[in-house]
């Protein structure tokens, strides 16, 4: 959820809501004023307790701040100045509050009616925070940080300043710490609840413990809650998708994404040199020392791993937009260039290896655990969340983006047979209006590889037919193809348009050859023994019904074949609108290309109909997950070979299947009801849907 400031995220959508919006909007003002006025209690009673000249000085200076930012608001409409001012001297000032904390006010009944403010503004910020997303008066928006957050995340940093060096340091650590939780949160990562609690226990039991910091629970609960709220809130409210959700990263310039590279090395080089010091505590030195070395040693490897993962995914991404940029069009969307790219399976593979380096700076802090370091505590909770984010946009993006695919198109522009079976040339008089029908087929199918990223082997038009062997040269050559980065495409796409024999619906080639189902089987099942890849054949001929039925009965690949029946019984000759071959074709690819298609596939009476066969475990198909082999392949193409072997470390680790007895269930439910109740609309996840009438 973006707003850049919290009262601009309201908007009434109709005159019979004004009464609720204009409730919840008096819902966050009450909590912004129990602030303020918590606020100025806690910091009178501390002027008046301790007699600090400085508190005093603060405490006026804010009311001047204050009276800045209303005049800015209310005579000058600068509403964004004036919030910036506001919530940057209220995260100050409550992290004054929350430093500035003694036993003497234990006592204070002034302090005590401050701690309740404090509360109850944190209550109705969460109230007011809930009822907008239950009442959708709100609006989200792809974004890492708001400037509310920032701000106040910055003026609480500013109020450690005010303590000695190291503790300031640790404090502004804990800060950046909270901004990278909020941002785990926003992008709903895999790992951000368990960070979530990860720096919820060690903030409270631990880290101000270690500073020696009495630190006042109530400010620090109404600071963090505010912050919080509705980050977690959005884990479930948000309705962003995976890839909108972070386009603030994926739209980010070259430059800028390969920059975000030198903080991250700082910190985890910081984190790393903060652990080594508990190799000068002599406790248990001879469990400390050999487990620094070990760990240490597999940590290193691990984020060198994750250091490069990441370039290579800068890289990739870069040449995504610079290819989305080049062939930018309204119907065509930066994932669909990822996808197209190779982008997801990178993805996956990257996603295991950031796992590890997750896991190796866990094991590593337990090992050098330092519960008196207030500056190990704050780079272990920065590090955690920052690493999460990494392995949130990689689950993220294997899990969203679409599979590979490539595609082959013959079109055979006969019509006729003569008695032996061999396809003949038309008269010379319709070649004309032949060569229109199979031109325009051609563009359509064009058409559906640029619309859908689909890797185009070639578009082949013959007039004079294909013989056997040439197409079965041709279709082993499209069968062998992979993708740049090793691994086969996860669906390989044909289509055919031509003479087909009766009954059988076999390709009718030159010299009286054909090509039935089973022989294109036998060359599927040769390029593809031992992968897990897709075939979809489109058929736009008149005998397309037998390899329908017949593909149904195959067991052992997934196999799907979209076919078309012309039926001229129908179609009164005197009226015209006879079928033919090209206007299925016409109507599937605007039915795919087109979201505001009106073609209704069900509809009766429908001379051009449609009709699909998928194999028996068509429903268990999944894109392609990464192998060993493929684990293997990528390794060596981007890391040294010092780090081999945590090859054999990662397939093992992912190879583990703990849930294998649900998956049967499932994988045998989707198999009864495709069997049984077959959608009339079949999408197959590549953006191509499979229809039936």
């Amino acid at each position: 959820m973006a707003r850049e400031e919290e009262e601009e995220g309201l908007t009434a959508d109709a005159p019979k809501e004004v009464d609720m919006f204009t409730s919840v909007r008096c819902l966050g003002y009450l909590s912004s004023v129990n602030l303020l006025v918590a606020v100025c209690v806690g910091m009178y009673v501390r002027w008046e307790v301790t007699s600090e000249p400085m508190i005093l000085v603060i405490f006026i200076l804010g009311l001047f701040v204050l009276g800045i930012a209303s005049i800015l608001h209310y005579y000058f409409a600068m509403e964004k100045a004036s919030l910036s001012l506001f919530h940057l001297w209220f995260g100050f000032l409550l992290g004054l509050l929350c430093f500035l904390n003694s036993p003497a006010l234990d006592s204070n009944v002034k302090e005590l009616v401050a701690n309740y403010l404090l509360l109850a503004s944190v209550i109705m910020k969460t109230v007011w925070a809930v009822t907008e997303r239950i009442c959708s008066s709100i609006r989200f928006k792809p974004t890492l940080l708001t400037s509310s957050e920032l701000l106040e995340l910055l003026g609480f940093g500013i109020a450690s300043t005010t303590m000695l060096l190291h503790k300031s340091m640790a404090i502004i650590g804990l800060v950046v710490a909270l901004g990278a939780l909020i941002v785990d949160l926003r992008m709903k990562s895999l790992l951000a609840l368990p960070n979530l609690a990860t720096f919820s226990l060690i903030t409270s039991l631990v880290f101000f413990q270690a500073l020696g910091i009495t630190a006042n629970p109530y400010a620090l609960g109404c600071y963090l809650g505010r912050l919080l709220c509705e980050p977690v809130l959005d884990v479930y409210f948000s309705g962003l998708g995976s890839s909108e959700r972070w386009v603030p990263v994926l739209s980010m310039g070259k430059v800028w994404r390969r920059l975000s590279l030198l903080p991250l090395s700082v910190t985890e080089l910081t984190f790393f040199v903060l652990a080594a010091l508990k190799l000068g505590h002599l406790e248990l030195w001879y469990l400390v020392i050999p487990g620094f070395c070990l760990f240490g040693l597999f940590w290193s490897i691990c984020h060198i791993i994750l250091l490069i993962t990441i370039w290579g995914f800068h890289t990739k991404l870069s040449e995504c937009q610079k290819a989305w940029r080049a062939q930018r069009s309204s119907t065509r969307s930066l994932d669909q260039v990822m996808a197209s790219r190779g982008i997801r399976h990178f993805c996956l593979i990257s996603e295991r290896l950031v796992f590890f380096s997750i896991l190796s700076t866990v094991i590593l802090g337990a090992v050098s655990w330092q519960p008196s370091s207030g500056l190990f505590l704050s780079a272990l909770l920065v590090v955690l969340p920052l690493e999460s984010l990494a392995h949130g946009l990689f689950h993220e993006l294997g899990s969203c983006l679409g599979g590979t695919c490539i595609g082959y198109a013959l079109v055979i522009p006969t019509a006729y047979c003569s008695a032996d079976g061999q396809p003949t040339l038309l008269p010379p008089e319709q070649v004309q209006q032949l060569n229109l029908r199979s031109t325009g087929m051609l563009n359509n199918v064009q058409r559906l590889f640029s619309h859908h990223m689909i890797q185009t082997f070639g578009c082949d038009y013959s007039t004079s037919g294909v013989t056997l062997e040439t197409l079965q040269t041709k279709l082993r050559n499209f069968l062998e193809l992979r993708t740049e980065d090793g691994p086969r495409h996860d669906t390989y796409l044909i289509f055919y348009s031509g003479h087909t024999r009766k009954g059988t619906g076999a390709w009718a080639l030159a010299g009286g050859e054909s090509l039935h189902l089973a022989q294109l089987l036998e060359l599927w099942k040769e390029k593809n023994a031992g992968h897990c890849s897709r075939l979809i054949l489109v058929l736009d001929t008149e005998n397309s019904l037998p390899w329908v039925k017949e593909v149904r009965r195959i067991e052992g690949v997934y196999i799907a074949v979209q076919g078309s029946e012309l039926s001229t019984a129908r179609v009164d000759p005197e009226v015209g609108d006879i079928p033919y071959l090209g206007d299925f074709t016409s109507e599937w690819v605007e039915f795919n290309c087109n979201p505001d298609s009106d073609t209704q596939w069900s509809e009766k009476g429908r001379t051009v109909a449609a009709a699909y066969g998928v194999s028996k475990r068509w429903s268990d198909y999944t894109l392609h997950l990464p192998t060993g082999s493929d684990v293997a392949k990528h390794w060596k193409t981007h890391f040294p070979k010092a780090t081999y072997p945590m090859v054999h470390l990662s397939n093992w680790c992912c190879g583990l299947n703990l849930f294998w007895i649900c998956s049967v269930c499932l994988r045998c439910f989707r198999r009864c009801k495709l069997a049984w109740f077959p959608p009339a609309v079949l999408d197959t996840g590549q953006g191509i849907k499979l229809v039936h009438s």
